[in-house]
């Protein structure tokens, strides 16, 4: 059973907060371990385990660059730890803003980084106009793996952007 099937929501890649909170507690009244106190130890390790489920389902449908990569693993489209090749022009452009960040580092220039945080943002909603879409009217039964694919570079580009963001 994957997250989904457990919070019985269809698969997408962007999920109802309203909906997600309202199911969880539904989930977590049901199989909160303090319920099965009284149950043998087979129930009692059976209801920790999925209340730990309903635990990780959450964290992850919570955090939208982890729906994201939950869903191309589902489909098969991502592997734990995957090193995935960027685009040469995108690299190009990273590299442009990390120099662009070690300038004002440097120089302890406000404007600066105030630039590279507003070139980054830009950045950002280049990267997730191709995806918009696809990101928010996903149908699993629909989207081709091209699409999907799209996702998957879109997921890494935002890594790497929020990897520079953290730096600063």
């Amino acid at each position: 059973m994957n997250y989904f099937e457990l919070y019985e929501i269809p698969i997408a890649f962007l999920i109802d907060p309203l909906a997600l909170k309202k199911k969880y507690f539904e989930l977590s009244r049901k199989y909160h371990p303090d319920f099965f106190s009284q149950e043998n130890e087979s129930e009692q390790a059976e209801a920790l385990e999925k209340s730990s489920t309903v635990n990780k389902a959450l964290k992850i449908f919570q955090n939208k660059n982890e729906t994201i990569k939950y869903v191309l693993q589902l489909k098969n489209l991502l592997e734990e730890e995957e090193k995935y090749q960027l685009p040469p022009a995108f690299l190009m452009q990273m590299m442009e803003l990390n120099e662009q960040l070690a300038d004002a580092k440097m120089e302890a220039e406000m404007g600066g980084k105030d630039k590279v945080k507003k070139d980054l943002a830009n950045m950002e909603s280049e990267i997730y106009a191709p995806v918009k879409d696809i990101l928010e009217n996903y149908n699993d039964d629909a989207t081709p793996t091209e699409d999907l694919l799209k996702v998957k570079e879109y997921y890494f580009k935002k890594k790497y952007l929020e990897r520079i963001l953290a730096a600063m």
